[in-house]
C-alpha cells in the first residue's frame, strides 16, 4: 500500500481520477486506511481532500494532474483555506481498489473533501453522507447531463471538472492499409474484427479488466438517451416494471462474441490494468493491436496515447443508432458530517466555478461540465467531440437509477470474461434490480 500526505497542489494533486475510474488499486491487507494529515489548531483553516494516484509513481508527470493542482491553488489564494492531500494507490490489480478505500474513509468521516468515481458517488449518495451542492454559485452553470448524471433524490451531490467521455481508439494507419471504413454499427464492427484478423491481427480488440462494459452501455442505452423518455424509462426500470437484463443483453451477447472468436484476449484482459505493464496500452502504440477503448483525456497525456507514432482517431461504440460515445460522469463530492464541511464547500465553489474550468479545459483539452466553458479538442478527437456536441451519446453513470451501473456492469463483465454465460450474467443483473426492489 502507498498513501501519501500532500499540501503542494500544483505538483500532487491526482486530478484525472474519475476520468480514469477503474486503474486505480489499493492495498488489501489488514491493515487499515489510516489519515496521515493532522490538523493544527492554530495554523490557517484547512481541509482534508482524498483523491487517487492515476499511476503507481506519484510524481510522474502527468498534465492532468498539474492542472487539477492548479485549480486547488486557485481555491487556496482566493479562500485562504490549505488543501491537505491524502492520495492512495498500489501496486497490483489483486489489491483492494481506491472506491473500497474512499468508501471505508468516507463512512468513516476522515476527509472533508472527495474525488469520486460513480459508483461510489451513488453509493455514497444514496446513504446521505453527501452534502448538497445545487446551492453553490458555480452549480448555475453545470450542463443539464452534469445534473442528471449527479442528482440522489433531488440533491446534486458530485461536480466534476470534466465530463468523461469514452470511445474507441484507432491506429488509422492500419484501417487504411487494410482498407477498412470506422464501424458504425455491431455487424460492422464484427465484420472489421474478422478482416484484421485475416490481416494477422491475433486480438484485434485491445482490452483491459475495467472498460468492456463501454460495449454493452453503448447498446442498451443508445435508444433512451437519444430520443427516448429518460425519466419514465429510469422509473420504469426502479417500479421493477421493467429490467435491466433486457436493456443489456444484446451488449453482453455482443462481448461474449468478440471473445468466443477471439477478437478480444479474455484472459489478458481479465489482469490486464490500463495503461499499466505490457498490456493493450503498449500493444496498440507498438502497432500490435488496431483497437483500444479509453476516455478522451488519454489522448491529451504522454501517460496514455497523447503521442502516438500513427495517425489516431477516436470515435463512438457501436450501436443500432451508429457511433455512441459514453459518458461517465462524476466528481468531488464533501461530506455532510465532515468536520470542515463549509469551508470544503468554499474551496470546491472554486474549483467548479467558470474560472477554474476555463484554465482547466484549457489545459487538459476537455469537455467542461459548465455550459460556458468551450475548447477546442485535438483532431484525433474531433470525431468523438463532434457527436458529443450534437448530443448524441449514452449515460454509463445515472445516479436516478436505484442500481448503479458504471461498478456493477464492469463486475459482471468480469464474470463474462471469466468464461460465465450470457445467462448466468442476465441472472446477475436480475439479483441486483430485485435487491434495489427489496430495498425500496
Amino acid at each position: 500500500m502507498r498513501l501519501y500526505t500532500r499540501r503542494s497542489a500544483c505538483t500532487t494533486l491526482a486530478a484525472l481520477a474519475f476520468a480514469v475510474p477503474a486503474t486505480l488499486s489499493a492495498c488489501g491487507g489488514s491493515r487499515e486506511p489510516v489519515n496521515l494529515a493532522e490538523q493544527n489548531s492554530q495554523e490557517a483553516p484547512s481541509i482534508d481532500f482524498f483523491s487517487p494516484m492515476e499511476k503507481i509513481d506519484p510524481d510522474a508527470l502527468n498534465t492532468a494532474r498539474e492542472a487539477g493542482g492548479m485549480t486547488i491553488d486557485m481555491a487556496e489564494e482566493q479562500t485562504g483555506i490549505s488543501v491537505v492531500y491524502n492520495t492512495y494507490t498500489a501496486e497490483n490489480y489483486q489489491d483492494k481498489t481506491y472506491d473500497d478505500v474512499c468508501l471505508e474513509r468516507a463512512r468513516a468521516s476522515q476527509d472533508d473533501l472527495y474525488l469520486l468515481n460513480p459508483d461510489v458517488t451513488v453509493a455514497l449518495g444514496r446513504e446521505g453522507l453527501l452534502a448538497d451542492l445545487s446551492g453553490l454559485p458555480a452549480a448555475a452553470n453545470l450542463r443539464e447531463v452534469v445534473r442528471a448524471a449527479n442528482t440522489i433524490d433531488g440533491r446534486l451531490v458530485a461536480i466534476p471538472q470534466e465530463v468523461v467521455a469514452y470511445g474507441l481508439f484507432l491506429n488509422m494507419d492500419i484501417f487504411k492499409e487494410c482498407q477498412l471504413a470506422v464501424p458504425n454499427t455491431p455487424e460492422e464492427f464484427i465484420a472489421c474484427c474478422k478482416a484484421l484478423r485475416e490481416a494477422g491481427y491475433e486480438a484485434p480488440v485491445g482490452a483491459n479488466r475495467w472498460w468492456l462494459e463501454t460495449f454493452v452501455f453503448a447498446q442498451a442505452y443508445a435508444e433512451m438517451y437519444n430520443g427516448g423518455d429518460v425519466e419514465a424509462e429510469v422509473a420504469a426500470l426502479n417500479a421493477g416494471q421493467t429490467r435491466y437484463s433486457d436493456y443489456l443483453r444484446p451488449g453482453f451477447e455482443f462481448l461474449k462474441e468478440l471473445i468466443d472468436e477471439g477478437y478480444v484476449d479474455a484472459e489478458g484482459a481479465s489482469t490486464s490494468e490500463a495503461f499499466e505493464g505490457p498490456g493493450e496500452g503498449q500493444a496498440f502504440l507498438d502497432g500490435e493491436c488496431p483497437i483500444v477503448m479509453a476516455y478522451w483525456g488519454a489522448a491529451n497525456t504522454e501517460t496514455a496515447y497523447g503521442k502516438p507514432p500513427f495517425a489516431m482517431e477516436v470515435v463512438g461504440f457501436p450501436s443500432d443508432l451508429g457511433q455512441m460515445p459514453v459518458l461517465s460522469v462524476t466528481g468531488y463530492g464533501v461530506l455532510e458530517q465532515a468536520r470542515h464541511r463549509d469551508e470544503a464547500l468554499e474551496v470546491l465553489n472554486v474549483i467548479v466555478s467558470d474560472e477554474a474550468l476555463e484554465l482547466y479545459s484549457e489545459i487538459n483539452r476537455v469537455i467542461s461540465p459548465s455550459e460556458n466553458v468551450k475548447v477546442e479538442c485535438i483532431d484525433a478527437l474531433k470525431p468523438l467531440n463532434a457527436l458529443v456536441e450534437e448530443g448524441k451519446f449514452v449515460l454509463a453513470s445515472n445516479a436516478g437509477m436505484d442500481v448503479e451501473q458504471w461498478g456493477n456492469v464492469c463486475l459482471i463483465v468480469r464474470d463474462l470474461l471469466g468464461g460465465a454465460s450470457v445467462e448466468a450474467c442476465m441472472e446477475a443483473l436480475d439479483k441486483l434490480q430485485e435487491d434495489a426492489l427489496s430495498a425500496q
